[in-house]
């Protein structure tokens, strides 16, 4: 009788682990979509590696703020959609998702590594679409 409780109780703790939410993701999707590089540069490391289409580059997280700053009043965002996330074996995350602006759609991924005490985004793209 004991057997036939273990595996529900299993597969519903598998699904509670897959879809619990994330905060540190949700904060970065709410900055995103908000178009707040001061929100986002929270997050920043030290330095981060920065893709606006074309545009590559390291910056320092006060400049990557700027730039940021100067993409998001340009292009004028909507909206951003998370899309997926996940994790590696070395406690790194990363999420894609879209960032709808006024002047088009921009892939968006950003990788974000553990440092005590938090995670920090240490690469941000945005890609046409």
């Amino acid at each position: 009788m004991k057997k036939s409780f273990i595996w529900p109780g299993l597969i519903l703790l598998g699904a509670f682990l897959v879809f619990a939410e994330n905060p540190i993701l949700d904060e970065i999707s709410l900055a995103l979509k908000a178009g707040n590089a001061k929100e986002l540069s929270k997050y920043f490391d030290k330095t981060v590696e920065l893709t606006l289409g074309e545009d590559e580059g390291a910056y320092s997280s006060v400049q990557a703020e700027q730039v940021l700053k100067d993409f998001f009043a340009k292009k004028k965002v909507k909206s951003f959609e998370l899309i997926h996330n996940g994790s590696s074996e070395n406690g790194s995350q990363y999420g894609i998702g879209v960032l709808t602006t006024e002047n088009g759609s921009f892939r968006t991924y950003f990788l974000l590594k553990p440092k005590t005490p938090k995670y920090i985004i240490q690469e941000i793209r945005f890609e046409d679409e």
